[in-house]
């Protein structure tokens, strides 16, 4: 049976007991888990990166102590050689133009210390939750491309990369009603799905069974990849 973890940030605790000081997220968003560890892990130095520029912009707005935020894109990182511990790209791997999936992996390798890691966290395109999302935005090409790059990566000749572990779960994912999935799902800041009223109407078909008094009720299976770079 796929475990089932409620918060991903106990696995990457698991994979890497004393994470950084020195992090990097790539395709933040709104930074969620990287502030909880934080608060886990004091003394951690945070840059993320975010091309969506709403969602920077509300990350500029409240800024803890040892966190910078930066509007760039993976594929080109603004820092110097060596500078960070981990690095993170969580759900965010399969965001990146697919013709520079390979070269923000490389951009990775570059910043990344001797012997950093690189956390990648990718949701697996499987499941009734995926079912209804492919209605308005099939990320299977994506998905799989994301898998693809980083088995490239670890193949090339000369690959600065290993791979120390692997692990798939499952997490819970919970909406209140339609009007929330349509939100967060449908409408997000960072992508148009081109949602006119036929295709709203054939998603709310999809998503009503799912729905109960205590909204509707998925998990999202997961797929996560430890790489550490060569020394």
């Amino acid at each position: 049976m796929t475990r089932l973890i409620t918060d991903e940030l106990d696995l990457l605790a698991e994979l890497l007991p004393s994470p950084g000081p020195r992090i990097i997220e790539l395709g933040c968003g709104a930074a969620r888990m990287a502030r909880q560890m934080l608060q886990r892990w004091p003394g951690l130095e945070y840059l993320g990166l975010e091309v969506d520029a709403i969602q920077h912009a509300h990350n500029l707005q409240d800024v803890p102590a040892h966190m910078r935020f930066v509007a760039a894109g993976a594929q080109d990182i603004p820092s110097e050689d060596a500078r960070f511990d981990l690095a993170l790209m969580l759900k965010s791997l399969h965001h990146v133009p697919l013709a520079d999936m390979d070269r923000a992996l490389a951009e990775v390798a570059r910043v990344l210390r001797p012997g950093g890691h690189l956390y990648v966290s990718e949701p697996v395109f499987a499941g009734p939750l995926n079912e209804i999302t492919r209605l308005f935005n099939d990320e299977g090409t994506v998905r799989a491309a994301a898998q693809a790059a980083v088995d490239r990566a670890l193949a090339a000749a000369g690959s600065p990369w290993q791979e120390v572990a692997q692990r798939r779960f499952d997490m819970p994912v919970q909406f209140s009603d339609f009007a929330n999935f349509e939100r967060r799902m449908m409408r997000p800041t960072f992508a148009d799905h081109h949602i006119d009223d036929a295709l709203q109407a054939r998603v709310a078909a999809a998503f009503a069974p799912h729905c109960t008094a205590e909204g509707a009720r998925f998990v999202r299976p997961m797929h996560v990849r430890l790489l550490q770079r060569a020394g």
